[in-house]
């Protein structure tokens, strides 16, 4: 029973975005509270955990296991790094602040995880060249956070403190924040930044929950809506065989 319940107190949650945004050193950040003194490219993927208190300070605070999934962002690498899309619970979005691509292209991004997400080997839905909230429908309700990067090489952040929110996180309802991942004290405790990420972990913890159980004749939730998507796509340009 122990052993049941250790392996469910455990989330998975996917951080991508461009290569060199700073993926790796965020997630370091996030998980051991301080900066990743030598950070080199990742090829793959690597995984880091971090203990989260779900709703902390109330009486339903129990530990969680948030495991964070650092995808190589090489595009090299785009036909196969769909294996470690699934399953997922929750999205992290990583952009450049310097870089107005890297925030643009987590459209691309997004719409690879999404449409890749609870697809066997034997059956990969296909990608798509951008991503449609609209026509997405139900995979709006995957929790997202957008992280942007490298704010101590925007001149203007060192007196207003804040950015411009992405478009991306405006169509997904998420939640978005600024970081300089070399200082500790962008996630300090307490702080804005690191209550918001709190709470989308909380998010992603309530989203698994109520999703666990959801499944129906074998396919999972987003691979239902995956086929939906597809059928109402059918005649699409933007559909692409991988």
């Amino acid at each position: 029973m122990a052993n049941h319940a250790n392996a469910m107190n455990k989330v998975k949650i996917l951080v991508v975005g461009d290569s060199g945004v700073g993926k790796s050193s965020l997630v370091h950040l996030i998980c051991h509270g301080q900066s990743l003194s030598n950070s080199s490219w990742t090829i793959g993927c690597s995984v880091e955990v971090r203990v989260h208190e779900y709703r902390e300070g109330t009486p339903s605070q129990r530990p969680y296991f948030v495991e964070l999934w650092d995808v190589g962002g090489s595009n090299s690498h785009r036909n196969a790094r769909h294996v470690f899309y699934n399953p997922i619970h929750g999205i992290i979005l990583v952009h450049d602040l310097t870089n107005r691509k890297s925030q643009l292209n987590l459209r691309r991004w997004l719409s690879e995880v999404l449409l890749r997400e609870g697809s066997g080997t034997k059956s990969r839905i296909p990608l798509v060249d951008d991503f449609d909230a609209e026509q997405f429908g139900g995979f709006s309700q995957l929790p997202v956070f957008v992280v942007g990067t490298k704010q101590d090489q925007i001149a203007e952040f060192r007196t207003s403190g804040r950015v411009r929110s992405s478009s991306i996180a405006d169509e997904c309802g998420a939640d978005e924040i600024s970081v300089n991942t070399h200082d500790q004290r962008s996630l300090a405790p307490g702080s804005s930044n690191a209550v918001r990420l709190s709470r989308s972990f909380d998010k992603v913890i309530e989203r698994q929950q109520t999703t666990t159980s959801r499944t129906d004749g074998g396919f999972s939730y987003l691979e239902r809506e995956s086929s939906m998507y597809r059928r109402n796509k059918s005649t699409s340009s933007h559909i692409v065989i991988g």
